[in-house]
């Protein structure tokens, strides 16, 4: 256990992971780091979880994929009905030729598979993004989790606003004045709240809010519910009503 409150890291951009999982965890980890994947299990009030995660900002390839799909496939297996808390730092999924010959897009399938396989068995699966959380790496894990929470710094993102400028040909300027008023394109977690993506934005007590968080019953999806109610997606929960009462969307 790690009693520093601070968790900025030693690199000025970088957060220490050891640190934010001695205030997750004042109860003791044994979280181990191998080639910036975190694993390992720790106590929350008496009870054990998994922990899976990275750190360092990797990209998420196909042996981070692999690694993860592994451990929790190891809970399932192991310890019935077990929590299960995803830590996220990454700079998004692995752009090299070696991983798309691979079918990188296969390695996360399976890595989502065994999610929702934990999940129908009975395990909680909870994200926080204490760090970076962009593109295609978030989705796997964050994202794919019951409730994704974040710490106020992180940075969350799936596209920078340059990259996207290239990509859709919109003018950079134009959407960093839409950024402004649509949480869509605007990084940050307050705006991924807004749209339903992060559920809780947690400060001070992170033991608590991750107790907190275990105890909810999140086995539904209510994350387009709570982008209607916060402002952030007004769409897309009356696409999805409108889907599956089979009617024509206005």
């Amino acid at each position: 256990m790690i009693p520093s409150p601070d968790i900025a890291g030693t690199a000025p951009d970088q957060v220490d992971w050891r640190a934010l999982a001695g205030r997750l965890f004042p109860q003791g980890h044994d979280i181990a780091e191998k080639d910036n994947f975190l694993s390992g299990s720790a106590q929350v009030d008496g009870a054990t979880v998994t922990v899976v995660g990275t750190t360092g900002h990797t990209p998420i390839g196909i042996e981070i994929a692999l690694a993860q799909a592994q451990a929790i496939l190891a809970t399932v297996r192991d310890h019935p009905g077990r929590a299960i808390v995803i830590l996220v730092d990454t700079q998004g999924q692995r752009l090299r030729h070696r991983d798309e010959m691979l079918g990188i897009n296969s390695y996360m399938a399976h890595l989502g598979k065994c999610v929702e396989l934990a999940r129908r068995s009975g395990h909680r699966v909870i994200g926080l993004v204490y760090d970076q959380a962009l593109s295609g790496g978030f989705i796997t894990s964050g994202l794919i989790a019951d409730a994704c929470y974040a710490l106020p710094a992180a940075t969350i993102r799936v596209m920078g606003l340059p990259a996207m400028a290239r990509i859709t040909k919109v003018p950079e300027e134009r959407l960093t004045e839409l950024a402004r008023s649509n949480p869509v394109f605007a990084p940050g977690p307050e705006n991924y709240l807004r749209m339903g993506g992060v559920a809780d934005i947690w400060s001070g007590d992170l033991a608590q809010s991750l107790r907190d968080a275990l105890a909810v019953d999140r086995s539904a999806d209510r994350r387009a519910v709570a982008g209607l109610e916060r402002g952030g997606r007004r769409l897309a929960q009356h696409v999805i009503d409108a889907v599956a009462d089979d009617v024509p969307f206005k």
